[in-house]
């Protein structure tokens, strides 16, 4: 059983690293963001208090985030292990997590703050279909165009500059006092995320003792 969390700046390439991983060993990729914004879109219970919450311009609370990742947890439907990504999000959520499990790896992918500015600026969502683009690494076929659905790509309303630099510079002060953390647990294993992402799962894998991706 293998069980990772994921850590990185946004764009810095987290959910394709984990993807992949999750597909050759078993694992359950559990997305803390992604359970938050289906709660919202299903007109939960849950989703609406975060609604409510995220409108007043508040943070989700630790104690409501501690809790949705520990009934996720509960659910024991990983049989083969998880990787736990968007969590621990302060130094407060990561110690109440390693008061109650115990993880293998900190996978932590490294990235600049101008590269993530650059990646960031080059995301599109479909208007249509929710589509994601990225002009860097998922370019559509026709400029501005989903392939999909042919519906309208539009930039996301938060990500322009001033947005993105205020982001990174909360993530910077919030997470340093995590990654410190879980660096005297020894637990932290550290790559550079400007490469390609074949080659950064490589290293991991390399690094975490797993058999190397099949093909690469």
């Amino acid at each position: 059983m293998h069980k990772y969390i994921v850590m990185g700046p946004q764009g810095c390439g987290k959910g394709t690293q984990a993807k992949m991983l999750e597909k050759d060993f078993d694992l359950v990729h559990i997305s803390v963001g992604d359970i938050f914004r289906w709660q919202v879109q299903h007109h939960t219970k849950l989703g609406a208090k975060v609604k409510r919450i995220v409108a007043s311009g508040l943070l989700v609370p630790d104690e409501l985030v501690n809790e949705v990742v520990t009934e996720r947890l509960e659910l024991h439907d990983w049989n083969y292990g998880f990787i736990l990504d968007g969590f621990p999000r302060n130094e407060t959520q990561a110690v109440f997590f390693l008061e109650r499990y115990d993880v293998d790896a900190i996978l932590l992918i490294e990235v600049p703050d101008e590269v993530v500015l650059e990646r960031i600026m080059s995301r599109r969502l479909c208007s249509n279909c929710g589509l994601d683009y990225n002009l860097i690494f998922h370019r559509p076929a026709s400029p501005d165009v989903c392939d999909v659905c042919k519906g309208r790509l539009v930039a996301r309303a938060d990500d322009n500059p001033d947005a993105v630099k205020g982001r990174l510079l909360d993530y910077r002060e919030k997470t340093q006092p995590i990654i410190d953390l879980f660096r005297r647990k020894e637990l932290v294993v550290a790559v550079d995320g400007t490469r390609k992402a074949a080659d950064i799962q490589a290293e991991l894998r390399e690094r975490l003792a797993l058999p190397a991706a099949v093909g690469v």
